[in-house]
């Protein structure tokens, strides 16, 4: 979708600064400048703070709610309609069946719990080839990783919950897994990664901080199904897109151990979003276009929000909200760093 050039904060476009500005898409009119938010980091995806809401999958722990923190107002855009298209492949269900433990406390803050819900504690160490001994699949490995994202600023305490949940050590090769819980992101291969857990949560909280349920939530880029997981923990339903065939194979082979059954994953271009399926309360693009497309736009139901990074070598992650049927205000938030956002599949 063409909509004027929105300023970008300086910056080489390789390396996202430690603190990403916070502003207004120009719009119609001016408004307020949004608060600067701290950036946790270079990744390959980005990285962040704000404010709370949860909804947890059968089978996983129910954490507290929080306050939500509302964005500053900003002017309307009309967006144009265009005619969607999907070209998905396989359906799947799977997922988390996951016990949890502790889920982080922030600086000097309280800590969000997860409890185990009458649920088995799944461990991937056995189906990923991960060599036992190494703690992987310890609570208090996950714990720690989501202390560590709260200090970053991720303050919602279903989010931190959920990545205290979800056994990272599952979405990465063996080789990698002693990095697995590190705030780092990692390759997963063909030219893709997995984002670092403060992104994934400076992602997630962004879309709980309006307040609105996510029912139905759309991720754009699957890649090794990791984001996707913790969503299912927030989320009623996930419905996740990815345009490289390995990947999708490889999402619902990670994901098939935890037997987690709001997952839904889809083969096909992202770009087209699931229009059979739309509206949604969330969507998630994990991917930078120079435009967020129209087609993804117009699948977001009203008071619901979108978030995705934008732009080439220099990009922001900004954050969406669609305001009426033709009207949405946008906010730019972090530096970031992301894979492109690409066309078709292969």
């Amino acid at each position: 979708m063409a909509r004027n050039a929105a300023p970008v904060n300086p910056g080489n476009g390789k390396t996202p600064s430690a603190g990403g500005a916070a502003s207004t898409h120009p719009n119609t009119r001016p408004g307020p400048r949004a608060a600067s938010t701290p950036m946790a980091g270079a990744s390959a995806r980005p990285g962040g703070a704000q404010a709370p809401h949860p909804v947890v999958p059968k089978g996983l722990a129910r954490p507290a709610a929080a306050p939500h923190a509302q964005p500053a107002p900003h002017a309307a855009k009309t967006v144009p309609r265009q005619a969607a298209k999907t070209v998905a492949g396989g359906l799947h269900k799977s997922a988390v069946a996951g016990a949890a433990s502790a889920a982080g406390a922030q600086r000097g803050g309280a800590s969000a719990k997860v409890s185990s819900a009458g649920v088995g504690r799944t461990s991937l160490s056995a189906t990923n080839g991960v060599p036992d001994g190494m703690g992987l699949t310890s609570d208090r490995v996950r714990a720690r990783m989501a202390e560590r994202v709260a200090a970053s600023g991720v303050k919602h305490a279903g989010v931190l919950a959920a990545l205290a949940t979800v056994p990272r050590h599952g979405f990465v090769d063996a080789a990698l897994a002693n990095q697995a819980y590190e705030d780092a992101a990692l390759p997963i291969g063909h030219g893709q990664t997995i984002s670092k857990p403060s992104v994934v949560g400076r992602m997630i909280e962004l879309l709980l901080a309006g307040g609105r349920p996510l029912e139905k939530v759309l991720e754009i880029g699957t890649g090794c199904g990791y984001q996707a997981a913790v969503l299912s923990c927030v989320a009623r339903d996930v419905y996740s897109i990815e345009r490289v065939r390995p990947l999708h194979e490889r999402a619902k082979a990670n994901l098939r151990p935890l037997r987690v059954p709001n997952i839904r994953l889809h083969y096909g271009d992202g770009r087209l979003g699931l229009p059979t399926v739309a509206p949604f309360d969330g969507i998630v693009i994990a991917a930078a276009g120079l435009e967020i497309p129209d087609a993804l736009i117009d699948q977001l139901a009203v008071g619901a929000r979108l978030v995705a990074p934008v732009g080439g070598e220099q990009q922001i992650l900004t954050l969406i909200e669609r305001v009426g049927a033709r009207q949405w205000r946008e906010t730019q938030l972090d530096r970031v760093l992301f894979v492109p956002l690409k066309s078709g599949i292969i």
